[in-house]
Order: C-alpha cells, then structure tokens, then sequence
C-alpha cells in the first residue's frame, strides 16, 4: 500500500481555468497524480490580482534586477509578485509565521508539478528578455515563484509538467515524491526501529541510484553513536535529498536488477535465465524501460516466495497506475 504524498500543483494544470487566456491545462499525468496524492495549488499570477483573462506578462532585466512587467499595460508586477512568492514558499516549505512545523526539517509538502516555461512558476527554459525595450532578445531562465519553490523544497523534488513526460525524468520524480511520503510517515510517528525497516526496504532503491549515499544512510539509520533521534531523522533526510538529486543511471539500475536476479537464478530453467539477461541487454539498449525488468523480477519473487525481494520498495516504488504502458525508455539522460 503506498502512501498518499503531499504535492503541490500549479492550479491552471487541471484545476481551475486561470490561465491568461482563461484555459485549463489537462496534464493526464497530473490527473493521475491528483487521486494519489493530498495535492494543494496555487495560481500566483491571479492571486496578485491579475485577473482572468488577462494580459500576458514578461520577465525583463532592468537595472540589474529581472522585474515582471505587463507590456500591454506598462505595469510593474514585480513587488506584489516577489511578496507573494515568499510567503507562499514558506508555507510549502512549513516555515510560515504560525505554521506547525514538520519534523526532520520536511517541507509542507513532498513535492511539486510547476507549468512550464511560465513566467511565474516555470522552473526551466523561461524567457527572461534583457531589457524592457520591445524586441529585446531572451535567454532561458526562471519564474519568479519557480525560483521560490525550488529554493523552499530543497532535496524534495520539482518538476513542470513538459519534463515530465520523459520516462527517466518521471520515474526519477515519482520514486523521489513516493519515498519521501514513506520517510514523513517515519518522521511523524516512528521510531529508530522503524527508519531501520524504512532503510531495509529501500536498499535496493537507494543502491541503484547512488551506492555511496546508500551505505551513508545506512550508517545514519544504524546510529552507532547513539545521538538523539530527532537529529539522526534530520541527517538523514539530508542525506535523501543528496541521494535523489540525480536518477538512476542504467549501469546502476542494472547492477541491482541482476543482484536481485541473485536470488533466485538458481531456481530457473537455461532459457528463463536467458529470457532475463537478453531483457537486461535490451534495457541497455533502450528498446525497453527500467519497469519491464521489475516485472520479471516480481513475478519470479512471487513464484519462489523471495520475502526479502517481495519487501523491497525498488520493484514497487510508486503506484503502478502511474506506470505508462508506452514508456519506451527512450531519450533517457545518461
């Protein structure tokens, strides 16, 4: 069963027609995402008073500070807008004046899914013009409350609804988002026996994406030096956020896959080994996803009753309605 993750969504993806044009944006991902996670949102362009529809505003660098501006009208959003920004980053952050706190120094909030290249929450490859004057050039940068968010949830992972329809860009987020739901879960209401469990069941997670930060979390987890648990928590969703800060490679995922394969090869007949290594050989070629080798690997588990495979979070990171069955695999990072 896995947990319900606290997610924050631009509002104009799916929930409320507050784009500048009046549109909605249907993202069936974040569709998919809203039934599985406690998801809060925000518009930040109409909450300042922009208004729907409305003129579409820019980012423009003038006197050494990217301002927002309306060209349409001439007005300078750039106060209320920062004012904004800050306030709400600190209430996804749980930093807000009058805010509980979470513990281990969690965010509100396990993750979140900006709109691109917005000029408010775009958190890539937004258009910041180099003057105010029309037909100034453009370079790629921020949205003002893209900046806010990313600072705010440092370690929990944020992405914008474009990127994420590249496979390993989308696993990556949706193993970040689920996992930390699983650690919160830890930090509220576990213990030292319970983050002990949490780092057994993830080790093969953790293993493929980053052996060196694994034995690290492992050696928090284990807590030698008997240091109170509300530090041993905070260090180790320090450590996490290193952990998740890059995917998985495919060497990686692939070294943990035939260490699972370990387990039980024995058991199987020449081909079925044969099936799994050429689907392994496959993987590396990019003709198949990553989620086609945890399928075997399961299923194996399931036949030969591997208890230890059967508990590991990495054959089931995430709910499987999220796994698309037209992943390819292709266009992964390297």
């Amino acid at each position: 069963m896995h947990p319900r993750p606290k997610l924050f969504v631009s509002r104009c993806l799916g929930f409320e027609a507050c784009r500048y044009n009046g549109a909605v944006i249907e993202d069936p991902l974040v569709a998919k995402l809203a039934a599985l996670c406690d998801v809060v949102t925000a518009c930040p362009e109409k909450e300042t008073g922009l208004g729907v529809p409305r003129d579409p505003v820019r980012l423009a660098r003038s006197d050494g500070r990217i301002r927002m501006i309306q060209p349409a009208t001439g007005r300078d959003h750039t106060e209320t807008m920062t004012a904004f920004c800050a306030a709400k980053a600190a209430e996804l952050a749980g930093t807000a004046p009058g805010s509980a706190r979470p513990p281990a120094g969690l965010p509100a909030v396990d993750g979140a899914v900006l709109k691109s290249r917005s000029p408010s929450c775009g958190m890539k490859d937004v258009k910041v013009y180099r003057s105010t004057e029309p037909g100034a050039m453009a370079d790629p940068g921020v949205g003002l409350f893209g900046a806010a968010v990313l600072a705010a949830l440092g370690g929990a992972p944020v992405e914008d609804e474009g990127r994420l329809k590249n496979y390993t860009i989308r696993e990556h987020f949706l193993s970040c988002l689920f996992t930390l739901a699983r650690f919160r879960a830890v930090a509220e209401s576990g213990g030292p026996r319970e983050l002990s469990e949490f780092q057994a069941r993830h080790k093969l997670l953790f293993l493929a994406i980053n052996q060196a930060s694994m034995r690290r979390l492992g050696r928090i987890a284990a807590n030698l030096e008997k240091r109170p648990f509300p530090a041993v928590l905070s260090d180790y969703r320090a450590e996490l956020g290193t952990l998740f800060g890059s995917p998985a490679k495919p060497g990686g995922i692939i070294n943990t896959a035939l260490h699972a394969f370990g387990g039980f090869s024995d058991r199987l007949s020449p081909p079925e080994r044969k099936y799994f290594l050429d689907a392994v050989e496959e993987y590396r070629d990019e003709r198949i996803p990553a989620s086609a080798l945890y399928a075997l690997l399961k299923a194996w588990a399931v036949r030969f009753e591997v208890r230890y495979l059967l508990d590991q979070v990495f054959l089931d990171p995430f709910p499987k309605e999220l796994v698309e069955i037209t992943d390819s695999g292709k266009g992964r990072d390297r």
